[in-house]
């Protein structure tokens, strides 16, 4: 029997909703499987705990976390409460304090999904974006002169270490090998203005690229890049990014395959030395929090890519089959499919589809 312990912090605003659909599955998923239990424990963090107390977590919180296998987040954010002070104070500390220097998004156009380019068919976008997560553009280095005079001056800097990104670029082309299919990685930065870090980038990319002679290596400026996004997703198999323009690329990829309902994501410490963070990707979305209306399927398929990392590949594989099922019947669907279901029904429908499977 393989035990896992996994921390879930829901976070605020839709988070919540969508990660109690998510445990509603994936604990269906562990009552179907002989060989698989899931401990969950919550914590509860976010806008609300710093409201209360002046900070978004424990000052220890990290170290309550590095026990568990992995975490399962849900989204951080609320009109009260300043970006920076969530975003940093939260999910951009825990990536760099876990060493989370992987972000993976999969990108995948699901059966009776509609998406907005004109023809695509059902699998015809196949993608993986993986971004740099801990460095980049995000370092959080510079600062601010002179607040509030005409003489006000912001420096913000951005960090490329050599170990950074050659690791990232590395981790891309293991995956693409992984994936089998297209076999193809594809670097995206704009070295033809930024001559220093996205040179380096560049050139460290190419110098890795030829220990994967299995493995087509092809790179885009980010303009020509998100323009190939839409003009001809099909092409792209595996994406490597810095942070900034992994950021931006896969709100774009998730758009052209359905929606940020839809999108899962991955915080990830390929060598297994701290706790990996999955989550979806639409943030905390508080014009429709508390409606019941959220769309929880990039919860769900953050929770099957966290059963995937965590080597239960059965209970993974009937998670994403129950999900493509409910995609294709079509029948029970949240607003933001066209649909008119609830946030719970969806979950109730997955729950329903695997179970049936499992028999």
């Amino acid at each position: 029997m393989a035990r896992h312990s996994i921390a879930v912090i829901a976070g605020d605003g839709a988070g919540p909703e969508v990660v109690a659909e998510a445990l509603k599955v994936l604990r269906a998923a562990s009552e179907v499987s002989e060989s698989l239990e899931l401990d969950f424990e919550m914590y509860p963090w976010g806008s609300k705990y710093y409201l209360e107390r002046g900070r978004v977590m424990p000052e220890d919180g990290a170290e309550q976390l590095r026990r568990h296998d992995a975490i399962l987040f849900g989204a951080v954010g609320d009109p009260r409460v300043p970006d920076p002070i969530n975003q940093h104070g939260l999910i951009l500390h825990l990536r760099r304090v876990f060493d989370q220097y992987v972000n993976e998004r999969p990108v995948y156009l699901f059966p009776g999904v509609r998406s907005p380019l004109a023809d695509k068919k059902p699998g015809e976008i196949d993608m993986v974006v993986v971004r740099e997560n801990t460095e980049g553009e995000y370092a959080d280095v510079g600062g601010v002169l002179y607040a509030g005079t005409p003489q006000e001056l912001a420096i913000q800097t951005g960090v490329f270490t050599r170990r950074g990104t050659e690791r990232v670029v590395r981790y891309a082309f293991e995956l693409a090998r992984r994936r089998g299919g297209k076999r193809r990685v594809t670097s995206v930065s704009k070295c033809n203005v930024q001559r220093f870090s996205m040179a380096l980038w560049d050139r460290v990319f190419w110098e890795v690229a030829r220990d994967y002679s299995d493995i087509e290596a092809n790179a885009y400026l980010i303009d020509a890049a998100a323009m190939n996004f839409v003009r001809k997703p099909e092409e792209f198999d595996v994406v490597v990014a810095s942070n900034l323009f992994g950021d931006i690329l896969t709100d774009l990829s998730a758009a052209i395959a359905g929606g940020l309902g839809l999108a899962p994501g991955a915080n990830i410490c390929p060598e297994r030395t701290h706790p990996s963070m999955f989550e979806p990707i639409h943030g905390s979305a508080p014009d429709i929090a508390g409606r019941g209306i959220a769309n929880p399927l990039g919860a769900i398929l953050a929770g099957q890519m966290m059963l995937e990392f965590l080597g239960e590949e059965k209970a993974a594989r009937l998670v994403r089959e129950a999900i493509t099922e409910n995609l294709a019947k079509g029948a029970v669907r949240t607003p933001d499919l066209a649909g008119t279901s609830s946030t719970s029904a969806v979950g109730d429908d997955v729950v329903r589809i695997l179970r049936a499977k499992a028999r």
